[in-house]
This record gives C-alpha cells, structure tokens and sequence, in this order.
C-alpha cells in the first residue's frame, strides 16, 4: 500500500505528529511526502494554461506534475493542515488552485475515484472544521471515493504541551479511524462524487468548455456512459 502525504506547513508540530501516528497505524508499504510551501513555492498565476493547455503548460510544473503523479500512485491520499485563522493554510490553497485542471468538470484523474483520502487538521482551539471543508471540497471535485477526516483541537500551541490526557484520546481516535480506512478494501465512490462526474459530464458535453477536455472525454469514452469507478 503506497501514501502521499501533503501538509499545509513545514512546522513539524502537533498536525505532523497526528500524521505520524497515523502512518504507523496503516502500517503502508511506501509514504511520500511533501511539505508546503517547500515543495511548491509559487502562488498560481491564474494563467489557465493547465486548462486550456495541459498540465504540462504550467509555469510550475516543476512542483506540480511530481506531486500529481504521487497522488496518482497512492492508495491512500492524506492531505493535513494546522488551521490558520479560522482555514486551511494559505499554502494549502495554493496547491489547490495548481489542480483546477483535474476539476470534475475539466478532466479528472479516473484513479482518483478508487481512492481513500483522509483530512487531518489541528488547531489550538477551533477552526478544523473549516479548514477541512476547503480540502475537501477539492477532493469531491477530484472525484477521490471514500475521504475520511480528523479535525481535532489541541489545546496547545506546540506537540509538547499537548498533554498526556489529550495524547491517549487522540492515539485512541487515531486507531479507529485507521481501522476504518483499512477495512474498507475495494472503494466505491461516494453518491456525492457520482452525482458529480454525471453533472460535470452532462455540462462538459452540452457546453463544450475547451478543446483538450472535450478530447479527454471522448476518449474515456465518458459521454456514451462508461464510468471511472
């Protein structure tokens, strides 16, 4: 079983550390793992050529393209972030805006749908919620499967003052959740990410938004009603 990992910040702090023990509890055979804004610098420049073009037009692809064929190779996608005034982190979205062009509506990464993502966010007190909410809106729109989430307040600023009380609750949520995610072998998309793929189809072939995703389309053989999952 393969994972990539994408956290919101390079502070290695309590939503690194959550991370952490959720790797050991899924046990996976390979983790990749990259680090924002370290590993994709540079705010997207609202070009539209990963659109209209390709993904290999980016100005960025540099950063991109090795992170997108991570997430293409995982079993399990795990996106994490510390909440930043009330969100997820300004690095995080970034990286969202870098993969428009695997919006539902453009052209969507079919092995996405057979895929388990999992949303983890911590904050000293509130905020996880929201935070999660901008990732996962990205993932359903991705057309990921089954995403799982762990928001969790922490009550601390860093891992260490986090107290012992707080660390056996959250090793004991941890591990439920891990069991959750590795029961559930074969993947069948969520009903919202299904309605979605139908919706998005149904517009891309009436409206014909662009060249390339039209191409995409047809040749996934997607507008006669064959399906990703």
């Amino acid at each position: 079983m393969q994972i990539c990992v994408v956290y919101g910040s390079e502070r290695k702090e309590s939503t690194y550390n959550l991370v952490k023990i959720f790797l050991k509890e899924l046990n996976a055979d390979s983790i990749e793992e990259y680090f924002l804004p370290k590993d994709l610098p540079y705010f997207c420049k609202g070009c539209a050529a990963c659109i209209m073009k390709g993904e290999s037009y980016c100005p960025h692809k540099e950063y991109v393209l090795p992170i997108a064929k991570s997430l293409e190779n995982a079993d399990i996608i795990i996106f994490a972030t510390p909440v930043y005034v009330m969100r997820a982190s300004g690095q995080m979205k970034v990286l969202l805006d870098h993969f428009a062009y695997q919006f539902m509506v453009h052209r969507p990464n079919e092995k996405m749908f057979k895929k388990k993502g999992l949303i983890i966010s911590t904050a000293a007190g509130g905020g996880m919620k929201s935070a999660i909410k901008d990732i996962k809106e990205s993932f359903d729109f991705w057309g990921i499967g089954k995403t799982y989430k762990y928001g969790k307040a922490v009550n601390a600023l860093a891992w260490d003052e986090v107290t012992d009380e707080k660390r056996i609750k959250i090793n004991k949520e941890i591990k439920k959740i891990s069991k959750e995610i590795l029961k559930k072998e074969v993947v069948k998309p969520s009903f919202k990410v299904r309605a979605l793929f139908f919706i998005m189809g149904k517009l891309q072939k009436k409206y014909k938004f662009n060249e390339i995703d039209v191409k995409y389309w047809e040749e996934k053989d997607w507008f006669s009603g064959k399906k990703p999952w």
